[in-house]
């Protein structure tokens, strides 16, 4: 089972609640859900961090954090999902974005013109210029970047809600077979 797989390397309670950084934010970091690896708290941090990994700029793990703790879903996991855009995906899943987005704003913005060429040698000018350009396409860049960041949340949620009821029926009838065939034998 994944679940305990991932188990062994996740801290237990009492080491976050001893831990010198995480005591700084008293009770607020204490909830059961933040840390443990449960259907709903990793499906919600799935879909936090699908959310916050489209917002512009450095923020999105920030973002992930602020959403994680009041809706008490798997920390971990909601950070470590905003890692899907990077600087090689971020530049088509924002012209998905600015596609819906002339779809829900019609007639609305700059046309479209193709993202900066990515460099890695140049990261800096590379991400003003990836700035500028997200800037120029306006309103149906803004609205697409919302409309996609809500679908991948939902999507995110319902996929993990689904993977891991289908593991646990799966877990179910192997068990089931495995008693079947000691009790016969």
């Amino acid at each position: 089972m994944p679940r305990k797989f991932f188990q062994k390397y996740l801290p237990s309670h009492e080491s976050i609640r001893r831990n010198r950084y995480i005591a700084r934010f008293g009770t607020l970091l204490h909830h059961p859900n933040l840390w443990h690896l449960n259907r709903d708290s990793v499906a919600g941090g799935i879909a936090i961090g699908l959310f916050a990994g489209l917002v512009p700029g450095p923020f999105q793990m920030l973002i992930a954090a602020i959403l994680a703790v009041p809706l008490r879903v798997n920390l971990p996991v909601a950070l470590a999902t905003t890692f899907y855009t990077n600087p090689l995906t971020i530049g088509p899943l924002y012209v998905i974005a600015y596609w819906i987005g002339t779809l829900l704003v019609p007639g609305d913005g700059a046309p479209f013109t193709h993202p900066p060429g990515f460099e890695w040698s140049n990261l800096g000018a590379w991400l003003r210029a990836l700035l500028e350009w997200s800037l120029s396409l306006g309103k149906p860049l803004a609205a697409g970047l919302v409309a996609l960041a809500v679908a991948l949340a939902i999507a995110g949620y319902v996929v993990v809600q689904l993977a891991w009821r289908a593991q646990v029926i799966l877990a179910w009838r192997r068990r089931k077979a495995r008693r079947a065939g000691t009790n016969s034998g």
